[in-house]
């Protein structure tokens, strides 16, 4: 093959590689060549593009084989009912919604998948289609959010979910891409995810009806003092991918967050469909460009769906520390939330990488000094997050992990889910601030289901905190529930999210570091106006009050 492409190299008397990369060539002495030359065969106007990217021009020695299909109906037509489903997508940024609506026209023919993605989308709306054409019969994911019919599917018995962390979930597709048939995590270690206590599927009529499909129990074991579970390979048989731009052999390029899991998704499943939002001739797309070579694409179609925002949310004229609702009730809950941010954000350096929750954590950069400048990091793939956009400013590929509108800031990087959980897991995130809906004195933390009840998902949040000595995580919360119980307890009622995890809860009244290791709980602040005393009728757990208690 070498052969055949020198021989056509030089019967088109084609320069030297140096030449063609743009680097300075010598002489026959060796003196450097300067001024700039230009290549006649590198220039084309084929398709628009005046430009090609090459070390080479010599056609014979590319595959004449391009994977283009001109009809979505066609391309889909080998999804069969029973299939593992892959589908790319956060919320509804970078879903594959051209491909989901013509596996929708096909509810009887195609029936009982099992789809593997972050979400099933937002109502109708991406996967959510599937949803209501009733083609779904399992769901592999590590998020519902407010997606009520499907929530109501799961709770009343109707539809199979097993709820993965998310980057448990990114980090078993990637096993099987790379020939991995499992993997050890500390992500959900000594948590419902290691018991298998989540059932997988309840009995028709709901959780008063008992459970069909129990959740599976997972392999524990220690590593250097850590605790890890081994989690199975996921194997998918079609991958749904959508990308910015693909050439006619699969080269693809993502464009901002919309990468999240579909590289790692295209280069796991037996059969692999790209809907391109533009396809483009091969050699027009820089191979330093590549997000995922076309090793790993099958087959090609143009995206003709539009974008969709899920939730566009904009930048305010006043900062949510200056609101003042006309409620006084309203007025309070603002006040209350901003104390706990204020205190929050005390706890960020200059220079630091903080990775934010959703709610309440989100308001912790309005109160920083400015002098402390930090870099946000959000688990579907960015670094350097920005604040909210203007009306021009939106852009529906550049989303934060709440699925809002959000901008990048001058340095920003942005990258796919697989990567954004190793910086996570691997500590790489200075600190990580979380909502909860219980803490426990030795820093055990619960915030994403109530059985029977409300299931949100467990989304990141467990492998945020899968890491407590290198990554501190501080949870704010309020300090009591809506009923008056206290959240605060010696041991965690609702399932875990991390064991001994948190190392300081943030609540409107006080401010508590936790000994993770002793399992005990020290007071270290107390708001203005508010007494230990107080503190201790609404703290359902016993603790240390400092010798050197601060104010809020």
């Amino acid at each position: 093959m070498l052969h055949t492409v020198r021989r056509a190299c030089a019967a088109r008397v084609i320069p030297s590689r140096a030449l063609l990369r743009g680097h300075p060539t010598r002489n026959a002495s060796g003196t450097l060549l300067r001024g700039p030359t230009v290549y006649p065969a590198l220039q084309s106007q084929a398709h628009g593009h005046s430009s090609y990217y090459s070390t080479i021009v010599a056609e014979e020695a590319v595959p004449r084989k391009k994977k283009v299909w001109d009809s979505v109906d066609e391309a889909i037509q080998d999804v069969k009912s029973g299939d593992i489903v892959l589908s790319g997508g956060f919320g509804l940024c970078g879903t594959p919604d051209t491909l989901i609506d013509a596996l929708s026209k096909r509810k009887e023919q195609v029936k009982d998948l099992t789809v593997v993605s972050n979400n099933v989308g937002s109502g109708d709306k991406g996967l959510g289609k599937l949803l209501y054409s009733g083609q779904i019969d399992k769901v592999m994911a590590s998020y519902i959010g407010g997606n009520k019919h499907f929530e109501s599917l799961y709770l009343n018995g109707e539809i199979s979910l097993e709820l993965i962390p998310q980057g448990t979930l990114v980090g078993r597709l990637h096993a099987h891409a790379a020939g991995f048939p499992a993997f050890y995590t500390p992500t959900g270690a000594s948590t419902a995810v290691e018991e298998g206590s989540i059932p997988i599927r309840l009995k028709e009529g709901g959780m008063k009806s008992g459970v069909a499909i129990p959740g599976n129990k997972k392999e524990g074991r220690e590593f250097n003092g850590r605790r890890f579970v081994l989690e199975p390979a996921i194997a998918g048989d079609v991958a749904l991918v959508r990308a910015w731009k693909v050439d006619e052999v699969g080269n693809c390029v993502f464009r901002y967050a919309a990468n999240n899991f579909s590289t790692t998704m295209a280069k796991n499943a037996k059969l692999t469909i790209v809907e391109a939002e533009n396809i483009v001739p091969v050699g027009s797309l820089s191979p330093n460009a590549i997000h995922l070579p076309g090793i790993y694409v099958d087959r090609i179609v143009k995206a003709t769906a539009p974008k969709q925002i899920e939730i566009l949310t904009l930048a305010k004229e006043t900062s949510a520390k200056d609101e003042k609702p006309a409620d006084p009730a309203k007025q309070a809950a603002v006040d209350m939330r901003n104390r706990i941010a204020r205190r929050a954000a005390k706890e960020l350096k200059d220079g630091y990488y903080v990775n934010l929750g959703i709610g309440m954590p989100t308001l912790v950069p309005e109160f920083l000094p400015p002098s402390v400048k930090v870099w946000l990091q959000s688990e579907n793939g960015i670094l350097g997050m920005g604040p909210y956009p203007t009306k021009d400013e939106v852009d529906a590929d550049i989303i934060n992990a709440g699925k809002e509108t959000v901008t990048l800031l001058p340095g920003s990087a942005v990258f796919d889910s697989y990567d954004s959980f190793a910086m996570i897991r691997g500590g790489h995130i200075d600190v990580s601030i979380l909502g909860a809906m219980q803490v426990s004195q030795a820093g055990d933390i619960a915030n994403f289901m109530i059985p029977g009840k409300l299931v949100k998902g467990i989304g990141g949040a467990m492998d945020l905190v899968s890491n407590p000595d290198k990554t501190k995580v501080i949870v704010v919360m309020e300090h009591c529930a809506k009923d008056g119980s206290p959240k605060i307890l010696k041991q965690c009622e609702l399932p875990l999210t991390g064991a001994r995890t948190v190392s300081q809860i943030i609540t409107e009244l006080a401010v508590f570091d936790v000994d993770r290791h002793a399992g005990e709980l020290t007071l270290s602040e107390v708001a203005g106006g508010v007494t230990v005393e107080e503190v201790r009728a609404k703290t359902g757990a016993d603790f240390k009050v400092s010798s050197r208690l601060g104010t809020m």
